[in-house]
């Protein structure tokens, strides 16, 4: 009880009133300043807008971002290429024009490639023009002229590229237009040459 009654009358004594109300003083100033240092290393209330980069050269890009007092950043992921934009010229970033961001931050970027992949074009030789065409587009690519010979059958004879005999299994750019030379079936093609709409 003695505890007690002793822990109450100093809890009341003038010495530990003095000493709570000086800590208490103490914790708002110290959190006050530290505060005040936080914003000015972190720029709390600094905004810079980030400029559009699409279409720019990796150049143009820096300039601008330099001069905002931000920093480029080229992603290494590769992107399929967009013909709507020039060849190495930036088609995405993150974070995108229009945000706003703090000094120094840095602007990743990823570049339109010279030209679409290089995929590899499927066998479709002694398969009928019906199966051969999905299969060509499924790949990525169009279809061009198609031409009939005289054969028996009515399956694929020939694939060519830019007027010259290709074989399947070589590699050409995505969307390239290949031409088709197809067996007229006995005869029973009457059109010689045929354009796909």
């Amino acid at each position: 009880m003695n505890f007690f009654k002793g822990l109450f009358k100093f809890i009341y004594s003038k010495i530990f009133l003095i000493q709570l109300v000086l800590a208490i003083a103490l914790t708002v100033i110290i959190g006050f300043v530290a505060l005040q240092w936080l914003d000015s290393t972190t720029n709390h209330d600094q905004r810079i807008q980030v400029p559009d980069l699409s279409k720019m050269s990796i150049d143009e890009a820096k300039e601008v971002l330099a001069s905002k007092e931000l920093r480029l950043k080229l992603r290494e992921d590769s992107a399929n290429f967009n013909p709507e934009y020039p060849r190495y010229s930036i088609i995405d970033q993150d974070p995108k024009g229009g945000s706003t961001v703090k000094e120094n931050r840095k602007i990743y970027v990823t570049l339109n490639p010279s030209g679409y992949q290089k995929i590899e074009v499927p066998n479709v030789v002694q398969q009928t023009r019906r199966q051969a065409e999905p299969m060509l587009i499924a790949s990525g690519f169009k279809i061009g002229t198609v031409t009939y010979k005289p054969d028996m059958s009515d399956q694929v004879l020939e694939l060519r590229y830019k007027g010259q005999k290709i074989k399947p299994g070589i590699m050409l750019e995505k969307t390239s237009t290949i031409d088709l030379v197809v067996g007229d079936n006995g005869g029973q093609k009457l059109n010689l040459t045929e354009e796909n709409q």
